[in-house]
């Protein structure tokens, strides 16, 4: 069964155009074609990506948020209480006004006070700013080399080519090692996004992110098996230029060096509108949707590949969204947080504190003795 159902999936007629099959891509006659155990070892590398990031994280990432002057918040730890505390973990951490109405008669307290429990709970459970400026700083690492190593890979190669050399395999002269690394490390990073994004900092575009991801990995081993390479390498490149900026301005911002952050803020902006809202539909996208029937039948693969383009140019329009909402608070009013950032509740204290007394009831105090943010 498995292997009739990867002789359907390798079908020839879904991947490749018309008068090619695979037996013709296999190496000969000086000429190495990409193949898709080429892509097996960016789990491993991923792994190892992890374990760097970890590193880098801890010894390098962390002494520059101290020397930035970047600290962690002190966050009073809510009051522990068996009935909510278990309401929290096994139920919903945002109950509902009769959940909360509920709770209020099993602990004898006020509804106001569960609320006050809850809200103080959850923001206990958020990541602190220091967190956030490691994760910065590794992507911003990251991203930077990704980019310094896109332009090595695609010096001296041609921005534009003739659309009948897609599917022509690359002589071993021209097929520089570069490339191939340059994919691999790039696909062995999306990888580490996405086996540890349920434990980074959650976002509110946390959904998009992981489509994202997996767009991102689609697109990369397909434009890979199919030959591709120079198109998904200037996809990569036009993805990191702007991606730098994003990830400094983060940095910046984390460290409140606030005029700093905003300048960075606002190339960011330009260049993501320019990259991804310019260079990448009307350059990149119209060169793979319009020329190639001009050369042979369009086939599954053809529409499969410009699938992929069009879902990560829909997140760049919903992504340019959040970034002129952020114009928007910049320029006639304060650029104080990411648009995409889950951040903390504010609290309502009313003076009022919950206590438990030594049969382990809870019990309420009022007034200097209740605790205040």
């Amino acid at each position: 069964m498995i292997g009739t159902i990867c002789e359907w999936f390798w079908w020839d007629r879904l991947w490749l155009p018309v008068n090619l099959t695979w037996a013709d891509l296999e190496d000969k006659d000086g000429r190495v074609y990409a193949k898709v155990s080429d892509l097996y070892i960016t789990i491993p590398f991923s792994l190892a990506f992890l374990i760097v990031r970890y590193i880098f994280e801890r010894f390098v990432a962390t002494p520059f948020a101290a020397f930035l002057g970047v600290t962690e918040k002190n966050r009073q730890k809510v009051q522990h209480h068996p009935i909510l505390e278990h309401y929290f973990t096994s139920c919903s951490k945002t109950p509902g006004q009769a959940d909360i109405q509920g709770l209020s008669k099993k602990c004898s307290i006020s509804s106001r006070q569960v609320e006050h429990w809850f809200r103080k709970r959850r923001n206990q459970e958020r990541p602190g700013v220091l967190k956030k400026f490691r994760e910065a700083s590794w992507r911003f690492v990251f991203y930077l080399g990704a980019f310094i190593g896109g332009l090595v890979a695609l010096y001296d190669k041609p921005w534009f080519y003739n659309i009948r050399e897609v599917w022509i395999a690359y002589p071993k002269q021209t097929m520089l090692e570069s490339q191939y690394w340059y994919y691999i490390l790039e696909m062995s990073f999306y990888w580490s996004l996405l086996f540890s994004i349920t434990f980074d900092v959650k976002r509110k575009d946390f959904k998009e992110q992981i489509i994202h991801h997996l767009a991102t990995l689609t697109l990369l081993a397909f434009s890979w098996c199919g030959n591709y390479i120079r198109v998904g390498t200037l996809v990569m490149l036009v993805h990191d230029a702007s991606d730098i900026f994003l990830e400094s301005a983060k940095i910046f911002n984390y460290a409140k060096w606030e005029k700093i952050c905003n300048g960075i803020f606002v190339l960011f902006a330009a260049v993501f509108m320019v990259t991804r809202l310019v260079i990448f539909p009307f350059w990149i996208i119209h060169c793979t949707w319009v020329y190639p029937p001009d050369y042979y039948p369009v086939f599954f693969g053809y529409y499969f590949f410009n699938a992929v383009l069009v879902i990560l140019l829909l997140l760049h329009i919903f992504w340019a969204y959040l970034i002129l909402r952020m114009v928007k608070k910049f320029l006639f009013g304060s650029l104080t947080k990411d648009e995409r950032s889950d951040n903390e509740e504010e609290e309502d204290d009313e003076g009022e504190n919950m206590s438990e007394d030594h049969d382990g009831h809870p019990k309420v105090t009022n007034g200097c003795g209740a605790n205040h943010h």
